[in-house]
């Protein structure tokens, strides 16, 4: 099915996912990456928690872990096994007591508990287990530093030798020092991307995808969100050319699906491009999310944070990040407390 007839015929499954078994996350801030493993269960992140989904939508695993946060989750495969690498900005946000955080826009309202650690990139099992940790490079913040800087990165991406690649692992810093880091199959850096070798400086480069669609050459896509555009790369680090500049707004995250690339856009709605990286049109377009008092979430008595009851089926608040199985189910969590999942199937 081409990608115009899969727009066409899309219907959006709001709520796919029930995360009641999941210790906290009614509580927490989804604020994370998801991806499939190779036997179709999606991996997402909770409340410190590695979680596991079927594709029924049911929970099947739940795995402490160490980290802040999972807001990038790469599945690879090495071997005979999954391998999750995880980017953890070092901070979240959860339902609570606490005073919030400067750091916080005001709208994000009060009563808000904030954790915070050092940022890092961790390779772990599917049970949580640590297998190895990039270092922490060095930061640049100079001109253009992020809300957390000098270091919190949001997403990663591997360049899988099984699919032709080197092994090469591109990490985005996009609440950090708002660049991309290069590294190689064995976790040395080699390189920085700070934006201004292309089209100009990086404003929140939330989260990086390599392209390697036959019939063209491989590229790394990276979610320029704050300047609302993409900017694509070859695998050298060497800039090709922007998208979307007109027509894209808060772009946070891309997987491929039927040959073309779903794009998840955080002010609501999932974006699809063609092979030319042209605009097909969008799905669950939400553009009166964005304007509620204390978007993602809501705000109760005393401006407290709380999660929304104007979550609308078929229709996108504030999606976050997206993955693709085989079978061509699209799933996007967006980023609102307690979590959501939905389900983008064709008709």
């Amino acid at each position: 099915m081409s990608i115009s007839a899969k727009l066409s015929s899309s219907e959006v499954d709001s709520d796919w996912a029930d995360l009641s078994a999941v210790p906290g996350a009614d509580k927490a801030f989804a604020h994370h990456g998801i991806a499939f493993t190779a036997t179709g269960e999606l991996v997402g992140f909770h409340a410190g928690q590695l979680v596991v989904i079927d594709s029924g939508g049911s929970v099947v695993s739940i795995a402490e872990t160490e980290l802040t946060e999972g807001h990038g989750v790469t599945v690879v495969r090495e071997g005979d096994r999954d391998l999750v690498w995880i980017a953890d900005p070092g901070f979240a946000i959860a339902c609570g007591h606490g005073a919030g955080s400067p750091k916080l826009p005001p709208f994000f309202g009060a009563g808000l508990d904030v954790t915070r650690t050092p940022g890092r990139v961790v390779q772990m099992t599917i049970a949580g287990e640590i297998v190895r940790s990039l270092p922490t490079p060095v930061a640049v913040t100079d001109d253009a530093p992020g809300p957390y800087a000098p270091y919190a990165p949001t997403a990663v991406a591997v360049d899988e030798t099984r699919f032709g690649g080197r092994g090469d692992i591109w990490v985005a810093d996009g609440y950090g020092s708002n660049v991309v880091h290069r590294f190689d199959s064995a976790g040395q850096h080699i390189a920085t991307l700070t934006g201004s070798e292309g089209a100009g400086r990086f404003d929140c480069p939330h989260s990086v995808f390599v392209d390697r669609r036959p019939g063209k050459s491989p590229e790394l896509y990276v979610t320029d969100r704050g300047n609302a555009r993409i900017a694509v790369y070859d695998l050298e680090g060497r800039f090709s050319r922007l998208v979307g500049e007109e027509f894209l707004d808060s772009p946070s995250g891309i997987a491929m699906w039927a040959g073309a690339l779903a794009v998840v856009e955080l002010n609501g709605r999932l974006t699809l491009l063609g092979e030319d990286d042209r605009l097909v049109g969008h799905v669950g377009d939400n553009p009166d999310a964005k304007g509620r008092p204390g978007w993602p979430n809501a705000l109760g008595e005393g401006r407290v944070a709380q999660r929304p009851t104007e979550l609308v089926a078929g229709r996108f608040n504030s999606p976050h990040a997206v993955a693709v199985d085989a079978h061509d189910r699209l799933v996007v969590a967006e980023w609102v407390i307690g979590g959501r999942y939905s389900s983008v199937t064709p008709s």
